[in-house]
């Protein structure tokens, strides 16, 4: 059984440049590309009116922007090697808290996640290695990492339930650790090609990954096993972020489309074309109506919203 979105609005040249991350909170969009600011759009108005401008963030760009699930921060990762951490005030404007410097070396930082709650946050490495910060404690410092073989980390997931790490891999490596334990709980097979995006669901019972092999993976997060293969699309898998219930899992692609894929029926329900560059970041808006929305952005430096058509 398929599912109808209809295009809500789009921000024609949101950016200057490719639109590489997407981050929500519960009544606003905030946006990062390959231009050093950061954009802040309201979702509570059916315009999607602009709010707010973080000017000259990270000179040389910024490849990687997240928000925190249930709590009033961000954090921004530039091609400079830095990180920098935001939180929103009681006036609904974004201010700078700090930057992640303990133990820093260039190099040391290329994907990032935040706990729901925003108090950690964790890292992947081009030498491979994951690190986590704790965010509420004096200076920021690291307390975890974790060892892989190697391999450039391409991205990075938390659980929401802040138990589980997730890392994958230029060399399609994909590895689950244990933040109670400080340890490996899996290592994951099965795609072979690099691995750039992970995701956990809701109760952090699964985990989607995907990338260059075009095949997103699921698996049992407690037992390690792969329970499904989703396929449709025709170029890199770059992005995957569920929907609040777990139900939908949405993907973007470097084939410029986005698909929905019900977990249920392991079944593709919905697919978008974003213009025809990649499409870099796609994400679900936090359920605030009846209605489920979501956002993409990509090399097109637009940003389209999407609602789901009633029934």
């Amino acid at each position: 059984m398929s599912k109808q979105y209809l295009t809500l609005h789009t921000i024609p040249d949101a950016h200057p440049s490719d639109i590489f991350a997407l981050a929500p909170t519960s009544t606003s969009l905030l946006s990062a590309s390959g231009s050093s600011s950061i954009q802040i759009h309201s979702t509570t108005s059916p315009d999607f009116p602009h709010t707010q401008t973080l000017e000259g963030v990270h000179p040389l760009g910024i490849h990687h922007l997240v928000t925190a699930r249930d709590a009033k921060r961000a954090a921004s990762a530039g091609f400079e090697g830095k990180v920098k951490v935001w939180s929103e005030g009681e006036d609904g404007m974004w201010k700078l808290d700090g930057e992640i410097s303990d133990q820093v070396k260039a190099g040391d930082i290329w994907a990032i996640a935040l706990s729901a709650d925003g108090s950690y946050l964790a890292s992947s490495s081009i030498n491979g290695k994951i690190h986590v910060w704790s965010l509420n404690e004096a200076g920021m410092p690291k307390i975890r990492e974790y060892e892989t073989k190697g391999s450039f980390g391409l991205c990075v997931g938390l659980s929401q339930d802040g138990r589980f790490t997730a890392s994958g891999h230029e060399n399609g490596s994909i590895y689950v650790f244990n933040n109670d334990t400080g340890r490996l709980s899996h290592s994951l097979a099965g795609l072979v090609h690099p691995v750039r995006s992970v995701a956990f669901s809701p109760a952090s019972k699964l985990l989607a990954a995907g990338g260059d092999a075009r095949i997103i993976a699921l698996y049992d997060v407690n037992s390690g096993e792969q329970v499904a293969n989703f396929t449709g699309h025709g170029g890199w898998v770059l992005a995957l972020d569920w929907s609040d219930t777990g139900e939908y899992l949405l993907s973007g692609s470097h084939d410029s489309k986005a698909k929905i894929w019900r977990i249920e029926t392991r079944s593709c329900v919905a697919t978008h074309s974003h213009g025809d560059k990649p499409l870099w970041t796609a994400k679900w808006l936090p359920k605030n109506t009846r209605s489920e929305m979501f956002a993409l952005g990509g090399g097109n430096n637009a940003i389209s919203f999407y609602r789901e058509a009633a029934g």
